[in-house]
């Protein structure tokens, strides 16, 4: 913005604060806001307000120096008027500054918060010639055309140039302006002292700017008539193809649409409803021009009507004797599911018709359901899809979008019957527990169609809007827990659980299907590489510790490797055995170890069992009796549950204080602590309630704990044995450990079928029912477990067989 000329007259040599700028230069004449930051600059400016509000500005001579010294600004610079000066929020200032005459720096004082100089004024004078005046038409007449050229600046500031006579105010007005003009050739003109020179000096550079402007208008033209040519190439393109398809040439769209009824009749078994509405869809499609957005989603749609296997069924195989043949190839045990499917082909090769069983695959990870359900596909001789649940949160993932969403398409399960090309395959949804639910939809309800023998027969899809029939589909879903499946969805299934494998059933698969895979993988084949029975147990009990046999077989893998290096290096010279001592040396030390029966009875210290995300484990318990005031204090991460099974054991204690040979007020001045080792696994249930009772009596009485028993109940105030869950599991730990003798709720003895046999028969077993029979078997000889010596009469099991006479043995023993 220009600014009045300035008369005055100045003193030879003046002193005054200094602003340095970074990248812009202060003009005479010229009003100019600037926004100052630095501390030093910001200290200039307080100082010059106190005075006669006058300062210096000149440029830095490099604008990235945040801390500028005095060989880093222009001698030349602009003394000026601080017109307005304004503190905005983030601490920086707004100063508005009018500049007045040029000013040279001649010396700077010293002074450490802000820049103080000596300078003088530079006073202009121009005799006024022929020459001079036929200069500053020309420039203003170049500037006119640099105005039309460059848009950016406002057509008012040619008028304010035509009224401007002074050749010195004209040149510092003008190059204000000009914005695409160097900071270097900015200073150079301030730094010229005659006005004449400065005028032609700003001449030469306008007309170098007016070049480089004309070439950029050039180019602009250019480029648009390019891009107005190739617009004008494709509508000609399009109106010929317009003509064409008009003539009966080329006609690709009609033909499409002659493909697709012609592929949608040709279905034999296709819905008279999706007949009928496949009609109405292509008729409306012809009518359409092939490039809309509606004609696109209509296509998509009759494509999926076309591919779907409507009524196409593979050919089932109904051989029982290769069925089970490919059943016993595939997996070890696992006798009760292979007999439920045995069953499903009997019945279905007598009956020639049934509806798919929703058969539900419960067990801990590595357990083989994924697997076993690949092994139902070949069996049956049906095609295998596979869907994983895991992580489902969208009802639409289910069901699919409905057409009216931009992208939509089907759900899982239409997807999936287009992958498989028939309508019978076994359809597996694994992860089935693992579904969450939000705002868009609870997935596992839209499964309750898809999962409902009754309903699965007209399933609708939100996208296909037509029935589909899903009843010849043998739906297999598999879950590591029930606990994450909504009830409803339970009831819709068979379900059959998986239990962790034993020792020996790990050892068979290990040698029979893990070592011949992994020898495969390793490119071991042809050589002789073995793996001894006592190395696959070592790996079992010391390298891995789960439920199924997948950390197993990566451990096996891990040595087939090592022997696989040693062979490609040429370092095998015959046959390699790997035996349990040699584990170590290809994997390290052992990773885990197996909890071992104490050798010695001991106070305070009994074998409990627990049920794990791997499987069955042995858990000690001890009790420690100290003098205090009748505390209770459990340690070992115990959950809810188990806190108040310890209470519920200290109890019973009590009220058997008498009988125990206790004083009635034993527990005012002695603190109980009840502790589980392993402290940092988290621990719960009530199972470990007879266990902590033993353990509470036998620190109270000094008497010992057989350290060959484990024992597993849940305990009531009255002192009665509960039955409680995994009951396999817990007696394969307990063989594991090689406990002599094992103690469970007599109404677990439904469960023993469920044991192997040599299980059984390694192991004593002993039931109970009341807690007074818990410590007459738990204690060793002493007074308290005469006293309870009348309830030792209970039903037992050894090696296999019964021993009380007034009981018949569970089925299956």
């Amino acid at each position: 913005m220009p600014g009045r000329p300035d008369t005055r007259e100045y003193p030879p040599v003046l002193r005054g604060p200094l602003l340095p700028l970074r990248d812009i230069i202060v003009f005479p004449h010229m009003v100019v806001p600037l926004f100052v930051g630095r501390d030093r600059s910001v200290a200039a400016l307080e100082a010059a307000m106190k005075k006669e509000k006058t300062i210096v500005v000149a440029a830095q001579r490099q604008a990235r120096v945040n801390n500028p010294s005095s060989k880093d600004i222009h001698a030349m610079g602009t003394m000026g008027t601080i017109v307005q000066l304004l503190r905005l929020p983030d601490e920086t200032v707004k100063v508005l500054i009018e500049g007045k005459r040029r000013a040279r720096i001649l010396r700077y004082l010293p002074g450490e918060e802000f820049f103080q100089v000596e300078y003088e004024v530079i006073e202009e004078t121009v005799a006024s010639s022929v020459e001079t005046d036929a200069l500053v038409r020309e420039v203003r007449s170049t500037f006119e055309h640099y105005l039309k050229l460059n848009r950016q600046i406002p057509p008012e500031m040619l008028a304010t140039v035509e009224g401007i006579d002074d050749p010195s105010r004209l040149a510092d007005t003008i190059v204000v302006h000009l914005t695409s003009i160097k900071l270097e050739d900015r200073q150079g003109i301030l730094e010229l002292l005659d006005p004449v020179a400065r005028l032609e000096r700003l001449y030469q550079l306008m007309q170098g700017e007016i070049e480089i402007m004309q070439v950029e208008k050039r180019i602009r033209t250019r480029v648009k008539k390019q891009m107005e040519r190739s617009q004008k190439e494709y509508y000609l393109n399009e109106q010929m193809q317009a003509i064409q398809r008009e003539l009966g040439d080329k006609d690709e769209f009609r033909a499409e649409l002659v493909d697709l009824e012609k592929k949608i009749k040709t279905k034999p078994a296709i819905s008279k409803e999706a007949l009928e509405k496949s009609r109405r869809e292509l008729k409306k499609l012809q009518m359409m021009s092939p490039m809309s957005a509606e004609a696109t989603v209509i296509r998509n749609y009759l494509d999926w009507i076309s591919i779907l296997p409507w009524g196409k069924k593979t050919q089932e195989s109904f051989d029982l004797v290769r069925a089970e043949q490919i059943l016993e190839e595939d997996h070890y045990g696992l006798d009760k599911i292979k007999e439920r499917i045995i069953e499903h082909l009997a019945v279905q090769a007598l009956s020639k018709k049934l509806t798919g069983p929703i058969l539900c695959f419960v067990g801990p990870p590595g357990t083989g359901k994924t697997s076993l359900a690949r092994s139902v596909a070949r069996a049956t001789g049906r095609e295998f899809v596979r869907q994983s649940l895991g992580g489902v949160r969208d009802e639409a993932e289910i069901r699919g979008h409905r057409r009216t969403y931009i992208g939509a398409m089907p759900g899982k399960i239409i997807q999936s019957l287009k992958k498989a090309g028939t309508d019978n395959p076994v359809f597996l949804l694994d992860e089935i527990d693992k579904m969450s639910s939000d705002f868009r939809g609870d997935p596992a309800s839209a499964l309750l169609e898809v999962l409902d023998p009754e309903q699965n027969h007209v399933f609708n899809d939100h996208y296909m809007d037509l029935d589909y029939d899903l009843s010849d589909v043998l739906f297999i879903t598999t879950a590591n827990s029930l606990s994450g499946i909504p009830l409803p969805l339970q009831d819709r299934m068979e379900i059959i659980e998986l239990s962790s494998y034993t020792e020996f059933e790990k050892l068979n698969i290990a040698l029979r299907y893990l070592c011949p895979r992994q020898k495969e993988k390793c490119g071991l084949v042809d050589r002789e590489v073995s793996l001894t029975e006592g190395a696959i147990r070592t790996l079992i009990n010391h390298y891995t510790r789960e439920a199924g046999v997948r950390n197993l077989e990566r451990e096996i893998a891990s040595i087939l490797r090592k022997i696989a290096r040693k062979a490609a290096r040429g370092e095998l010279d015959g046959a390699v055995r790997v035996t349990g001592r040699d584990v170590p040396q290809y994997l390290g030390v052992p990773k885990h170890r197996v909890n071992r029966k104490e050798r010695d009875d001991q106070v305070g210290l009994a074998n409990g069992l627990a049920v794990t995300g791997v499987g069955g484990e042995l858990l000690q318990v001890e009790v420690s009796v100290v003098q205090g005031t009748g505390k209770l204090m459990r340690t070992g991460r115990m959950g809810e549950v188990m806190q108040e099974a310890s209470e519920a054991a200290l109890t019973y204690v009590r009220s058997r204080a008498s009988r125990l040979g206790l004083d009635e007020g034993f527990q005012k001045e002695r603190d109980i602590h009840i502790h589980f080792p392993e402290g940092a696994v988290p621990k719960d249930g009530p199972s470990a309630g007879i266990t902590t009772a033993v353990c509470i009596v036998s620190a109270l009485t000094g008497e010992k704990v057989r350290a060959d028993l484990a024992m597993t109940g849940e305990i009531t105030l009255r002192g009665r044995v509960l039955p409680v869950g995994g009951i396999k599991e817990k007696l394969l730990a307990a063989h594991r450990g090689r406990m002599a003798t094992v103690m469970i709720p007599a109404e677990n003895r439904k469960d023993l079928h469920e044991v192997p046999t040599r299980i059984l028969s390694a192991m004593e077993i002993i039931l109970v029912d009341h807690m007074d029979q818990v410590l007459a078997h738990a204690l060793s000889a002493g007074p308290v477990a005469d006293r309870f010596s009348e309830a030792r009469q209970t039903v037992v099991y050894r090696e296999g067989r019964m021993i009380s006479p007034d009981s018949a043995p569970p089925s299956g023993i």
